[in-house]
């Protein structure tokens, strides 16, 4: 009943194109209230997220040559974004590598100019698409999986058995918008 609640909430939320922004917001922060993992691994993923912000916000070059966004779940971090060249990309990496509690990073930064910023909105409204089709969908634990898109480019993340992984990339293979699903999943089986 309250995933009925839950999504009939956010498709009210999402009837107008204005709302797109505060709709992906609305999702993450429900994304959070139905984490199911405990506050300890919370907290852990939010400190990995702030600290490699700040260090990427703190190099002049990346601030300015690079469009880098930071994504955790269990201590695997995802990065994602452009940068003006290899060297740029690398850099973040190096940077990245360097924040305490990281398990493993997957580079995906890609080398070319920033997205623009109806690009951004039209990926926050695929995943705001993927997260409330896999709120809807009978028994997939979806607080266990983490949606990030990037140009189009859906990255799915979590701790998950092999069958949750395959439903949750057919939901986001569907989605209207959707260039490519990547699976940056830990499994449990």
């Amino acid at each position: 009943m309250k995933k009925f609640l839950l999504l009939l909430c956010l498709s009210l939320a999402l009837q107008g194109c204005i709302f797109v922004v505060g709709a992906a917001a609305g999702a993450a922060g429900v994304a959070i209230v139905y984490d199911h993992r405990k506050i300890e691994k919370l907290m852990i993923d939010e400190n990995i997220v702030k600290a490699a912000n700040a260090q990427i916000k703190a190099n002049e070059q990346l601030r300015f040559k690079s469009h880098i966004d930071v994504n955790c779940f269990n201590q695997i971090v995802l990065l994602t974004g452009e940068a003006l060249s290899p060297e740029l990309r690398t850099l973040a990496f190096n940077i990245v590598q360097t924040v305490p509690n990281i398990k493993k990073i997957y580079n995906q930064i890609a080398i070319k100019g920033p997205t623009s910023s109806l690009t951004q909105a039209s990926d926050s409204w695929i995943t705001t698409k993927i997260k409330t089709q896999m709120l809807a969908t009978k028994g997939l634990q979806s607080s266990n999986i983490k949606v990030v898109t990037e140009n189009g480019v859906v990255y799915l993340m979590g701790l998950v058995s092999l069958d949750q992984a395959n439903i949750s990339v057919n939901i986001a293979r569907r989605v209207s918008g959707v260039q490519r699903v990547m699976k940056v999943f830990q499994y449990t089986d």
